[in-house]
């Protein structure tokens, strides 16, 4: 009887396969995959005006299509590696995948809006299966003196991915038809499973995992996770906690939220391993990445923002803005990890260093002007270039570095479950203080004006009405960059405070 479950164990171990081309062609898949799950999102935002028109659908419509598909796409994130050890790897990221395609192709074909928003909702689902497995492949099949490249591939999804959203869109939308927005991730995706069948091992399943399957926590976790994020993006629209809708869903989601986590600390199978937060590198890791992607969806996102409504730019012409941020991340990233896998550098000043430059960027865009065009933001792209590796790869090394195999699945859970959450707060955030600035700067240029009269005897109320408010979102860009300055700075301090130094897994002589 021993033996027999002795023979039953050994078949349940994951597969230990030497690292070789094929993994790698695995690993390149399973990259190419959430790059262009990612992708996806970002090109869909975009040109969500164009799709509109296409599918008569009205604006408030549209931000109920956006938020269905983070909040489902964010939840999944949290409990994907559970189902990926029980499903096997491979498995379930081809299973992921292939649902992503299907759903690709019926979003455009859909006969109406609450179609179009069930399959955007079951699409975000399977987008956010995939960011984990990335991490998992990295963190378990790559050798250590190169995982830090792995990781680089995982911050391409964070850097390079999303500055294509734009460029994308514009190809699709000026050059050929909506529908591409959603059909264009059909062949990569294709080509991605073909990788991932072809390189990734296949484990044994192990459905014996359901009989303690934390149900509890599936239902406690996902409408939290949902409810938070779906209160969040459309709390801006509805006037945050004005609206009973918004209110219902973040103090639900908090209440939710909180009796999760409860649960998961005592659940013998959890989703979440609480007591990992008691690593000082782990806690520092997550919460500064939530900090740095708040600062990089605000630098990414302010450019385009003020030349679209101060100088009519469509998303083709700021794309060029997003290009030459995105393509030198395929060089800055390997550089940056070949640095961290040096013994004695200090991951933590690197961290510094890329927090300084962003802070950096932003001081100088404090000084933007009405007479700014895409010109002037392309010196400040270049200091951008060097600060986003710098400032995302050393925190995937804190929260990775000196994590037990066991410990894998919850460590990929944290931090895409922060990532997820942390994107989706970013973009709350930003909408928020940018309607209160760009009404508090509205209503003093029009109290001055009214106190100086002769300042508008030459212009027509259509040319005052411009100005007016061209000068108002310079001032509010200019204000949203002071904040993100001092934020990326308060994160610098945070650095000799909380995390330990951390070594390559083997340096390099």
């Amino acid at each position: 009887m021993s033996s027999l479950s002795s023979i039953t164990t050994q078949a349940a171990r994951p597969v230990a396969a030497p690292f070789g081309l094929q993994v790698v062609i695995g690993l390149v898949g399973v990259l190419l995959a959430v790059l262009v799950a990612g992708i996806n999102e970002g090109v869909t935002r975009t040109a969500m005006a164009d799709i509109r028109g296409a599918m008569f659908i009205g604006a408030d419509e549209a931000t109920w299509l956006i938020a269905g598909y983070s909040a489902t796409s964010v939840a999944a994130m949290a409990f994907a590696p559970w189902f990926a050890v029980t499903l096997s790897l491979r498995r379930f990221t081809l299973g992921a995948i292939s649902v992503f395609v299907v759903l690709a192709l019926l979003c455009p074909l859909a006969p109406n809006y609450p179609s179009l928003l069930v399959l955007r909702i079951l699409q975000g689902l399977a987008s956010g299966c995939l960011p984990p497995m990335l991490m998992t492949v990295a963190l378990r099949f790559l050798p250590p003196n190169i995982k830090l490249y792995g990781l680089a591939g995982y911050a391409l999804t964070a850097t390079f991915g999303p500055s294509l959203g734009t460029p994308l869109a514009a190809l699709w939308t000026e050059h050929f038809n909506w529908q591409w927005t959603f059909w264009q991730v059909i062949p990569p995706c294709l080509v991605a499973m073909l990788a991932v069948a072809h390189g990734i091992p296949q484990d044994p399943m192990r459905l014996e995992r359901f009989r303690e399957f934390n149900w509890r926590g599936l239902v406690l976790g996902g409408p939290a996770i949902a409810a938070l994020v779906i209160g969040i993006l459309q709390g801006n629209r509805l006037d945050w906690f004005e609206s009973d809708l918004i209110c219902a869903l973040l103090g639900g989601g908090l209440v939710l939220l909180v009796a999760f986590m409860i649960n998961e600390w005592f659940t013998p199978v959890p989703f979440f391993k609480l007591q990992m937060l008691g690593s000082r590198n782990l806690s520092h890791a997550l919460l500064t990445l939530g900090g740095v992607l708040v600062v990089l969806t605000a630098v990414a996102s302010i450019p385009s923002s003020y030349l679209a409504q101060v100088h009519g730019y469509r998303p083709l012409q700021t794309a060029p803005l997003m290009l030459i941020v995105a393509l030198p991340q395929l060089l800055a990233l390997p550089l940056v990890a070949a640095l961290c896998n040096i013994r004695w550098v200090d991951c933590r000043w690197v961290l510094a260093i890329g927090l300084g430059l962003l802070a950096l960027y932003c001081a100088l865009a404090t000084h933007m002007t009405s007479e700014w065009i895409r010109d002037n933001f392309y010196a400040l792209q270049l200091l951008q270039i060097v600060a986003q590796p710098m400032a995302v790869l050393p925190l995937l090394m804190q929260a990775t570095g000196g994590i037990a195999p066991p410990d894998g699945p919850f460590a990929s859970s944290w931090f895409n479950t922060v990532r997820g959450l942390a994107a989706v707060v970013a973009t709350g955030v930003l909408e928020a203080l940018t309607t209160a600035r760009q009404h508090f700067h509205s209503s003093m240029l029009v109290d001055r004006l009214g106190n100086s009269p002769w300042l508008a005897t030459d212009d027509s109320i259509a040319s005052l009405s411009h100005r007016l408010h061209e000068q108002a979102v310079v001032l509010t860009s200019a204000d949203l960059y002071f904040c993100m300055g001092w934020l990326a700075f308060a994160l610098i301090l945070l650095i000799p405070l909380m995390p330990t130094r951390v070594y390559p897994p083997r340096a390099l002589n």
